[in-house]
């Protein structure tokens, strides 16, 4: 665990630093650096087996059956390059709000980012070709590309120990995805609650557009990919509701082979009240499943866990008591049921004879004892003569009948390990905060996590949501991985671990391990070197295991001995067992997530129309695509009815016509209607980007360039339904848009005074991909001028100061800018020393109205005063030293996920 050393009083503040290393991967701020042959299209191949038999048979499992070659019919995946986008340590966000006065320096967290990567200066920017330091990664994007991706570009391939699936339970769109960070409530068959997202659109068509046939192909892609990326020892598990359980488990035979099944894990999610199953008047559904596979069973890890044992509980067979003056007898049923304390020791009768006899017959003999003389039934005793001695001078035998019993007490163990039914997962009413729609509760992934990885072990989930499996991961010490193709789920789970404090459990390989193991094992323990390696492991409770062999091996039960005596000596030579989920933890310390990085797929790579070897064949497959030129059509033909607007209803413009343009970026020419003088352009040139991807700034400048060639052109028009955050880095500098004093989407007055092409962000709404179900939503607002960030720097003697004053809206019918209110804006961030090669978090404010930090609050609250903690939900920043750098960059972030960032000179 690393540790800053604190000043006198305060509370440190630490995170887990973890020794290993990944490959150091291009970030979106320095993509002029990346090698075009970077960006080269890769795929990767997975051989299917279609000899398997038995196997479950869909429409389009095999979408070349009739073919004679066998690779006609594996899985091809596109592996294109990740990006970071942003760089997080949430240390940074917490020695920012300290008390500054009695520290030498007046920004001491910048000096946190020094050893983010690890790399020097000419290195960083070399991509794919160095290990930089691990930080933890949150990816937007197709998890089949991006795990392919991990695995042929990162070396990640048999590296994973684990793998958490949580796919979507049933055929409902609502009910998978949310579309706002700030309202978790999604209602199936309400069309204005399904999700606004281009990327989840075409995940869910990928997923449903076949029903459960393309659901089936769906997963069983991804459990081919994730099962090349697992360890040998690694496991998989797949959450699943009853309506698909038998079909996920007959997918995941194929996958793993059904000789790899480990166990189906029924938790409950509900008390049943009222909960019928399918909406009848059945039984009540009250649980789901996790499917759990190995990638190979011999070689799995598994570490056992342990749960509280009771005697009261039906079929425990701790029937029995031993009374303080040693006299033996049934318990009453007051006591068995727990309404009665009991006042002695509680036991069970268990078996002392084996199946098996040893060579030399040393284990069949008579034993002796006031109940009687026994022998053994076939197969002999479970210990020697002089191991049966041993129990007999414990005290430990008695008989019945003709059967010798060997004595276990409850409190010879009073722990038993967890079954494949956890009951006690229920989430009404308590427990973690509910953030996401689908949000899993923490102690299903948890015990899976504890059970198959060691902390230090490499943990994937393909189906972040709201991040429960990274918030897991961060506070048991696993690294992770996690994707989603929803911004908005990424957005939630980014917030959910920056503001997380964490328990700071106490390492083995450190001073204070061995301490707390010293006095534990009340030995001294040599002195050593410690590292703190999270390799080694948390200093766990333990709890004592007294068996039979223990009893009839221990050396120091002799003759003559007290039973106080006997006892200790039992005691001391007993196993024990470790309680992997109760690690030590020194409440003297605070400890917040691991540095992370927010990252996507190449934003100059379509998911639909990928191809090509350079950046622009994502961008421009339209014209070789018959699909995208009808998707072109369909964007036109809408885009004559509604025309663009800002949001509100009278501020639009209004095309009277179109004529085809064959360029490169540019799709067509609209001619306006007649309307005030005043009201700016006549022509207008329409780009169109890609239908799967997102609008990057190369597009703007390509595109900005083709309109100034392009004839009468005076306003440019770019569609999208997501755009890169750097597309505000288009300046002035590039020679195709703006005045530098009034950077941005919406800027006309200036620009054609200078004879430049003024450009238009136009977000078009996702409902043009949804087809005709989810299409009559009644929205009106099809095509959206996008919006910038309104934003003032001001440099005062206290430092840089930034203000937040909304987001700037275009009146089409005007060529005026309005600004409106922050009140869509769920986070924004700065980072105060600005590279141009990464964007460091280093100051981050929440304005979507809830309070992430509580916890921290609670716990640095002699430290930090409130006015401090206040100033994270503000629209204005703290002040801050002017940048060596010279520049500052700003990333806003609404409700729906949408980034935008902004890059200022100071």
């Amino acid at each position: 665990m690393a540790r800053k050393k604190a000043a006198q009083g305060p509370k440190e503040v630490g995170a887990i630093k973890h020794d290993d290393k990944r490959t150091n991967i291009p970030t979106a701020d320095a993509h002029d650096f990346v090698d075009p042959a970077v960006e080269e299209v890769r795929q990767v191949r997975y051989a299917r087996d279609e000899t398997l038999d038995p196997q479950l048979v869909w429409r389009g499992k095999y979408p070349d059956a009739d073919s004679e070659n066998a690779e006609d019919n594996d899985l091809v995946v596109d592996a294109p390059p990740i990006y970071i986008q942003e760089k997080i340590d949430p240390r940074v966000l917490i020695e920012n709000l300290r008390d500054t006065a009695a520290k030498p320096d007046e920004e001491p967290e910048l000096t946190l980012f020094d050893d983010f990567d690890g790399l020097p200066e000419l290195d960083a920017v070399d991509f794919y070709k160095h290990d930089a330091n691990w930080s933890n990664r949150m990816i937007v994007g197709d998890s089949l590309q991006v795990m392919s991706s991990l695995a042929e570009r990162e070396r990640l391939r048999g590296k994973v120990q684990m793998v958490y699936i949580d796919p979507p339970y049933g055929i409902k769109f609502g009910s998978n995805w949310q579309v706002s960070a700030r309202n978790r409530t999604v209602r199936d068959g309400k069309l204005e609650d399904a999700a606004r997202e281009a990327e989840q659109i075409k995940a869910f068509r990928d997923t449903w557009d076949l029903g459960i046939h393309s659901y089936l192909s769906y997963l069983r892609d991804r459990l081919h990919v994730a099962r090349e990326l697992l360890t040998e020892s690694g496991s998989c598990f797949v959450q699943i509701g009853d309506e698909n359980v038998h079909l996920v488990r007959s997918i995941l035979d194929e996958v793993f082979g059904s000789e790899n099944f480990c166990s189906i894990i029924s938790f409950k999610t509900t008390s049943g009240a009222g909960s019928f199953a399918g909406g009848t008047n059945v039984l009540p559904a009250v649980n789901n499943f996790v499917l759990w596979y190995a990638r190979d069973l011999q070689l799995v890890k598994y570490r056992t866990l342990y749960q509280e044992k009771s005697f009261s509980e039906a079929g425990t067979a701790y029937t029995s008591v031993e009374d303080h003056d040693g006299t033996r007898r049934r318990m009453t049923p007051e006591e068995q049921s727990g309404q009665k304390p009991v006042q002695g020791r509680v036991f069970r009768r268990d078996q002392t004879t084996s199946q098996t006899t040893r060579i030399g017959q040393t284990t069949v003999f008579p034993v002796t004892i006031p109940e009687g003389t026994f022998q053994p039934s076939k197969g002999g005793w479970k210990t020697n003569q002089v191991g049966m001695e041993k129990l007999r001078m414990a005290n430990r035998l008695t008989g019945a009948k003709n059967t010798l019993y060997y004595i276990r007490y409850f409190d010879d163990f009073p722990v038993t390990s967890y079954t494949n039914f956890w009951d006690d997962t229920t989430t009404a009413g308590f427990g973690d905060p509910k953030i996401y729609v689908v949000q899993t509760n923490t102690k299903v992934i948890e015990r899976c996590m504890l059970m198959c990885t060691d902390p230090g072990d490499l943990v994937i989930d393909p189906t972040c949501g709201s991040g429960t499996t990274s918030y897991v991961a961060e506070q048991w010490g696993r690294r992770w991985i996690t994707i989603d193709t929803s911004r908005v789920a990424l957005a939630l789970a980014r917030q959910r671990v920056m503001s997380a404090k964490y328990p700071w459990y106490i390492l083995t390989d450190s001073a204070e391990g061995r301490d707390t193991e010293q006095s534990l094992s009340a030995q001294q323990l040599p002195k050593q070197q410690f590292t703190n390696d999270i390799r080694h492991g948390f200093v766990c409770e333990r709890v004592q295991h007294i068996t039979l062999k223990s009893i009839a091996n221990n050396p120091d039960i002799k003759e003559g001995m007290s039973r106080k005596e006997i006892d200790a000596a039992i005691k001391k030579h007993a196993d024990y067992e470790l309680l992997y989920d109760k690690p030590y933890e020194d409440k003297k310390k605070v400890r917040v997530a691991g540095p992370f990085t927010v990252e996507s797929l190449s934003p100059y790579r379509s998911l639909a129309f990928a191809g090509g070897p350079d950046e622009s064949a994502g961008e421009t497959a339209a014209a070789q695509d018959v699909d995208a030129q009808d998707f072109e059509q369909t964007i036109l033909d809408n885009l004559a009815k509604a025309g663009i607007q800002n949001g509100r209803r009278k501020e639009r413009i209004i095309f009277a016509a179109f004529e085809s343009y064959a360029g490169e970026y540019i799709q067509a020419i609209g001619e306006r209607e007649a309307q005030d003088a005043d009201s700016g352009a006549g022509r207008v040139a329409l780009a169109i980007g890609p239908q799967y991807g997102t609008v990057s700034p190369s597009f703007v400048k390509k595109a900005a360039r083709e309109a100034i060639n392009a004839e009468g052109v005076d306003l440019l028009c770019v569609l999208g339904f997501a755009f890169d955050a750097q597309v505000t880095g288009v300046t002035e500098e590039d020679g195709i848009t703006v005045d530098a004093s009034d950077e941005g989407f919406a800027n006309v007055a200036a620009t054609r005074k200078l004879g430049r092409i003024p450009v238009l962000m136009v977000r078009m709404n996702a409902d043009l991909l949804m087809g005709e179900e989810l299409k009559k939503t009644g929205a009106g607002n099809l095509f959206t001028v996008f919006g910038e960030p309104d934003i003032d720097v001001e440099t005062t003697d206290e430092g840089v100061t930034v203000h937040l004053n909304g987001v700037d809206v275009y009146d089409p019918t005007t060529g005026e800018v309005r600004s409106n209110d922050t009140g869509q804006i769920a986070l924004w961030m700065i980072d105060t020393d600005y590279n141009e090669e990464s964007f460091f978090v280093r100051h981050c404010y929440f304005t979507g109205g809830n309070d992430p930090y509580k916890r921290l609050k609670t716990a640095l609250k002699a430290e930090i005063d409130a006015d401090a903690w206040s100033s994270l939900y503000s629209t204005t920043s703290r002040p801050f030293a002017r940048p060596e750098t010279g520049k500052i960059a700003v990333k806003v972030i609404n409700d729906y996920g949408d980034e935008v960032m902004k890059v200022f000179e100071v």
